[in-house]
């Protein structure tokens, strides 16, 4: 398997990229923070129920405030990461092989051995390579052609990396 294909200077791509990969990391926000509301709610109806509301409703309020600021804590990293990262719209490329995919972007470059992942994750028009329990790179699907979005998608699927999402 030789794949190789262009990323375009786009100012939009890196802030999609940064989008997926910080989509995967910052999920869990999202989470906790429905969780602390979900508590910081109940906390603040059974309180007041109870007669207890004037000592205990602070708690409750700032667990309600925490758990609101946690679940916008995504969207706004996400928005930055798109707003900052368009300065950094260079032409790349990705030349996957057998072994490895290295990725050059400017004067930069840097290469992951198949060895060395541990899972891929389908994310919306990316594919997100782990290495250990972090996401390292992505690989744009929507730049590839059909064929080699077929061949990667069948060696992903042999060596046991494609995860859904």
């Amino acid at each position: 398997m030789h794949i190789r294909f262009d990323v375009p200077a786009d100012p939009a791509y890196p802030g999609r990229a940064a989008a997926a990969l910080g989509n995967v990391r910052l999920r869990r926000f999202g989470y906790i923070g429905a969780l602390l509301t979900a508590v910081g709610a109940i906390g603040l109806v059974v309180s007041r129920g109870f007669g207890w509301g004037e000592r205990s409703s602070p708690l409750w309020t700032a667990l309600v405030v925490a758990g609101v600021l946690s679940m916008l804590y995504r969207p706004w990293v996400l928005a930055r990461a798109r707003r900052r990262s368009g300065r950094y719209a260079v032409a790349g490329a990705y030349d996957i092989t057998d072994d490895n995919i290295m990725m050059r972007s400017g004067s930069e470059s840097a290469g992951i051995a198949w060895d060395g992942v541990d899972q891929v994750r389908d994310v919306g028009e990316f594919w997100v390579v782990y290495v250990g329990r972090m996401p390292a790179t992505v690989i744009p699907r929507w730049l590839m052609s059909a064929e080699d979005v077929e061949t990667l998608r069948a060696h992903l699927t042999e060596r046991g990396l494609l995860r859904g999402r």
